[in-house]
């Protein structure tokens, strides 16, 4: 079998910036008090795009980074929660906008922890020689099952994407994946309702068990990519809040060296865009050394979660 690679990123988010004021002026909170809950600034929500608007920008991005042209795609996997179309998939909808002629195409929905999902199985599709360049995308528009009514939980989301071509390659760049759920908890994230959900969250419940058990799942994905906490040159897990993100870094005991994400500061939480948009965020800015060893961790509804090690394009 051969090996694979992410071989290039890109995202997309929406223009129109909503700030802690913005919120302010619609349900009883402040910016003090969003900043000190969540550590978000501002999160960026979406008018006329829809979740196939935002995956298919992201996607060209990465399409035309990777210098590759749509029919070189043979998989498209969309990982999204927030998606109001059932058929056909966001992912055929991005192949046709891409002119992707004969692709595979499906959604994937595993909440928050959908990119890592994702990503897992196109890297497992590849290596099995089912496609030689697989589109992976996490896109959400998370405004649409938003209740801007909730304070608790409206001034978390946000919307964006991001995208991952996966290539075939001589050797093994993306780790294997330590994937997951807690069933037990499986309703501490969810979307409520039937044709028009809203999100909802046990928050106390999340930030326990993240902080309790995504350390752990953060070193095994090390052990099993044969590195070492103090090999990575960055970490990027699911943006979801700010104290959860410095927690999870505290009790890894990471060297100064390592970049850590924080792009839920200016992004909110994108749900299962919000891991593969930090990631191209920072590779687009240099923050992270070509080939250099980064660890990916996400979390979300059914308390499922996956994260793998892989090497930064």
């Amino acid at each position: 079998m051969p090996g694979t690679r992410i071989a290039a990123l890109g995202h997309h988010q929406p223009s129109r910036v909503l700030t802690n004021d913005d919120l302010a002026g619609m349900v009883d909170t402040s910016d003090e008090w969003i900043r000190r809950r969540t550590g978000i600034v501002t999160r960026r929500i979406a008018d006329e795009e829809s979740v196939t608007d935002l995956a298919a920008a992201a996607a060209a991005k990465a399409l035309a980074a990777a210098g590759l042209e749509p029919a070189d795609i043979g998989l498209v996997t969309v990982a999204t929660c927030s998606a109001i179309d059932r058929c056909p998939s966001i992912a055929a909808q991005v192949a046709a906008a891409l002119g992707i002629p004969s692709a595979v195409a499906y959604d994937l929905n595993n909440g928050c922890a959908g990119f890592c999902t994702a990503l897992a199985t196109a890297d497992h599709a590849v290596r099995a020689g089912a496609a030689r360049h697989a589109l992976v995308i996490g896109a959400e528009k998370m405004s649409d099952v938003t209740d801007w009514t909730d304070r608790s939980t409206c001034v978390l989301l946000g919307d964006g994407a991001g995208a991952a071509v996966v290539s075939a390659a001589e050797s093994q760049h993306i780790g294997p994946v330590v994937w997951g759920s807690d069933p037990t908890r499986a309703q501490a994230v969810r979307l409520l309702g039937d044709w028009h959900p809203r999100f909802a969250q046990d928050g106390q419940t999340v930030f326990r068990w993240v902080t309790t058990e995504l350390a752990p799942l953060a070193r095994e994905a090390c052990e099993r990519a044969g590195i070492g906490l103090a090999d990575l040159a960055g970490v990027v897990t699911h943006q979801a809040n700010l104290r959860i993100i410095e927690s999870v870094v505290q009790q890894l005991g990471l060297p100064e060296h390592v970049v850590v994400a924080r792009d839920v500061i200016d992004s909110g939480n994108t749900s299962a865009a919000s891991v593969p948009l930090a990631l191209s965020k920072l590779v687009e800015r240099r923050d992270l050394p070509p080939g250099g060893p980064v660890l990916l961790l996400s979390f979300g509804g059914g308390l499922s979660f996956a994260g793998q090690v892989v090497d930064c394009p």
